[in-house]
């Protein structure tokens, strides 16, 4: 929540924290984020984001009670940009679904077969 709502860096936008990954000394932790934009918004976050992290790390000491405070890094989590770039290629090459209302045709193999009377 500090992120969003404390961090005063205009950088420091479009940010979410995916995870993070905790020494077992408890003494850093690797912060990963995913930023919406491109490249450069990314990197310009990325800094605003470390220059922040004393003032975060600050705001952790406050909530937890442990001997250290542990030093932040952030890292970049490309996960979500993957699975939507992941997702708009599927669209592009996959047929598109029917819509709820529409149903299969009656000439699919999968429909048991009527029976006939013949007399």
């Amino acid at each position: 929540m500090a992120i969003l709502t404390e961090v005063r860096d205009p950088r420091v936008s479009g940010v979410t924290v995916t995870g993070v990954e905790m020494a077992p000394d408890m003494r850093s932790a690797v912060v990963h984020v995913s930023i919406m934009g491109d490249a450069a918004k990314e990197k310009l976050a990325l800094q605003g984001l470390q220059r922040s992290a004393g003032f975060l790390q600050s705001r952790i000491a406050d909530r937890i009670e442990t001997r250290y405070t542990p030093r932040l890094r952030f890292e970049l989590d490309g996960g979500i940009k993957k699975s939507i770039e992941i997702a708009r290629m599927l669209h592009d090459v996959l047929p598109p679904a029917p819509a709820d209302g529409d149903e299969p045709s009656s000439s699919s193999s999968d429909a048991p077969a009527e029976p006939q009377d013949d007399a």
